[in-house]
């Protein structure tokens, strides 16, 4: 990944050096191949170059084409290279080594303000238009890229990472109360719901599908991109739809193997790293090339206390894809001595704001810092593969069979469910009544409604309005979204911006730090709009949840893999216990936070009070399971967050 930046001032004043020098400086903390500038009257622009693909080798960036008068600097790696090429009439002696900011550059000529829509990849990326006068800049659609700005009367600044922008004297380091507000009131990993504002008052963020153009002194955001599930796919055969899956995923992974330098991926013992590794593999054992997984297993002396069907441990299973798919140089890692608590103040500074998975934190670094010692240029995750890919819940899918009085379907589904996954297959149908008419569950339920504890000062969520914002947005009172219909769901995570944001920040911004970039087929633009286009069928068939992936990966992976319908693993069930030498300190510091009085204007102390009191009384590792345990933790992260950063 690189880092970018730009200055611009609307008012025609030239571009100062002090400023640009003042950004490109505060870059200096992350690891770059080459690192340049350019300017002209009053527009800078800068990169902070990582030499990822073959063709970034020697890029010049920022890059200025003197007979089109346009200037661009980029963090982007293109993936539809080929399908461009042929629309732009790119002279096939000019291709392989045309790095990515010019096939953009030249795109932007064509297309102007769309040119993103017909970007396949991971990208944010600056024009300066000089003919136009115009300054143009874009995101991916996912956000897979992060790009900041802060902007005033007589000019904006852009930068990859929020810290260089902080470090100009017009911009004042202030916590942005909405943003703190939404981020606390909601109870899921959503950090906001608009993420084109950030912690910091002043400062926002391009959000993901969204271009900006600044013309004759006028700001204009735009969203150019939007996910939708379209007109059905209607294929003769099951085999054809299978086909089609491998087709688009085959090129999504290809696509993605782009590099120099070595490959990995992160392997867990599931359906969507594994299906990816057997594809890149496939592709990788035609240039006698390994590839390199990163696995993360629990800590040596954690004993198991959960479920049956739930594995911490997934070590067997991910040693059964390794020798299934072949190639691999498999990495099992512990990360001995790390736990979420004592990463808390470095993983601030790579987010440079709150976060909420903090139960993965020290393994997801970890990663990367092994990627980075192996000499990696790609890391292969399957982040995005439970919407896309390996969609399809079968209990769900029973559900719309029985509304639509599906009967016969349905008998025959559960009848091969049931022998899948064991048990009576009648015994499923009052759980699939409640999914088809919710009205049955709220009319018999005595219980009472579970409520998540409420982290949010509660004169900071009146003075906000928070909850009636996220009202809008369809997240209840609790913070959670009020619909109960999986499929809705799906849709909105697809039309809402908000849910790539958190993810994606995290994998950028650790790219950054350890000179790698994280790809992800499973969020392929082109993949996703496929798998939006079939049948729900083909994702539940003949007994099978996620049955398209399932059978699309017969002879990719071994069958324990590929049929599993019973066993599920689960990474950081060990957090608690990692943390347990250190619970005193923990303990101390959540103490010094109620009684900070910046902390007690954003957090409601008498929750964490009444958390305390439960974990002053010493902990075990099920303490996972309890809600107070990331009321602690989520809590904490934001004390520290204001003692570090204002």
């Amino acid at each position: 990944m690189s880092a970018i930046a730009c200055i611009y001032n609307i008012n025609k004043e030239p571009a100062s050096t002090e400023y640009s020098n003042t950004i490109m400086n505060a870059l200096q903390q992350f690891p770059a191949n080459d690192i340049q500038t350019w300017h002209k009257n009053n527009i800078f622009l800068g990169c902070h170059a990582q030499w990822i693909t073959p063709e970034s080798v020697g890029e010049v960036l920022p890059y200025y084409n003197e007979e089109r008068k346009l200037a661009i600097t980029a963090d982007a790696i293109i993936d539809n290279r080929e399908d461009l090429f042929n629309h732009l009439q790119v002279n096939p002696s000019k291709q392989s080594e045309m790095p990515d900011s010019q096939l953009i550059l030249l795109a932007y000529e064509k297309w102007g303000e769309d040119t993103p829509k017909f970007l396949v990849g991971d990208f944010a990326f600056i024009i300066w238009d000089e003919r136009k006068q115009k300054l143009f800049a874009a995101r991916d659609f996912s956000g897979s890229r992060t790009l900041y700005f802060f902007q005033d009367e007589n000019r904006l600044a852009f930068c990859t990472t929020m810290k260089p922008l902080l470090q100009l004297p017009y911009v004042h380091k202030n916590i942005n109360e909405y943003w703190m507000a939404e981020y606390l009131a909601i109870a899921g990993m959503i950090d906001v719901v608009d993420p084109s504002h950030t912690v910091f008052k002043g400062i926002n963020q391009l959000a993901p599908s969204h271009s900006i153009t600044v013309e004759e002194n006028k700001v204009h955001i735009n969203r150019y991109c939007q996910l939708t599930s379209g007109e059905k796919l209607k294929l003769k055969s099951d085999e054809e739809y299978v086909e089609a899956f491998q087709d688009v995923f085959q090129k999504a992974v290809n696509s993605r193997l782009r590099t120099h330098r070595n490959i990995g991926a992160q392997l867990s013992g599931g359906l969507d790293s594994g299906s990816i590794v057997s594809f890149a593999n496939k592709e990788l054992k035609k240039e006698n090339k390994d590839l390199y997984t990163f696995s993360y297993v629990p800590a040596k002396d954690f004993q198991d206390f959960t479920p049956k069907n739930i594995v911490p441990n997934e070590r067997p299973l991910i040693e059964s894809t390794v020798r299934h798919v072949g190639g691999i140089k498999g990495h099992y890692l512990d990360f001995e001595g790390r736990n979420s608590y004592l990463e808390i103040d470095d993983f601030l500074d790579t987010m440079e704001m709150p976060y909420k998975f903090f139960e993965n934190s020290y393994w997801l670094t970890g990663m990367y810092e092994e990627a980075n010692k192996n000499d990696l240029g790609i890391l292969l995750n399957g982040g995005r593969g439970n919407l896309s890919v390996s969609w399809g819940s079968a209990l769900d899918y029973y559900g719309i069979l029985l509304k639509k009085l599906k009967l016969i379907r349905l008998y025959q589904e559960l009848n091969q469910y049931s022998n899948k996954v064991g048990g009576a297959r009648l015994r499923r149908l009052p759980t699939i009544a409640k999914v088809a008419f919710p009205f049955i569950n709220e009319f018999f339920s005595k219980k009472e409604v579970y409520s998540n504890p409420m982290l949010i000062n509660t004169n900071l969520a009146e003075r906000t309005n928070v909850f009636n914002k996220l009202k809008f947005y369809g997240m209840d009172e609790t913070g959670w979204f009020s619909s109960a219909n999986i499929y809705e769901q799906r849709k909105r995570h697809f039309e809402d911006v908000c849910h790539w944001n958190a993810s994606n920040t995290l994998a950028a911004k650790l790219s950054l730090k350890y000179s790698l970039w994280k790809r992800d087929p499973t969020n392929d633009i082109r993949v996703i709009r496929f798998c939006l286009t079939l049948p729900e069928d083909q994702y539940v068939k003949n007994g099978l949840d996620r049955a398209l992936i399932r059978r699309a990966t017969k002879d990719y992976l071994p069958d324990n893999i590929r049929l599993n319908q019973q066993l599920r693993g689960v990474q950081g069930a060990d957090w608690v216990h990692r943390m347990i030498p250190y619970w005193n300190k923990f303990i101390g510091e959540v103490k010094e936070m109620i009684a900070d009085n910046e902390a007690v204007q954003y957090l409601n102390i008498p929750i964490i009070k009444e958390a305390l009191k439960k974990a002053e009384n010493g902990v075990t590792p099920e303490y996972v399971l309890d809600t107070d345990s990331k009321v602690l933790m989520r809590s904490l992260i934001v004390f520290k967050f204001i003692k570090k950063f204002t």
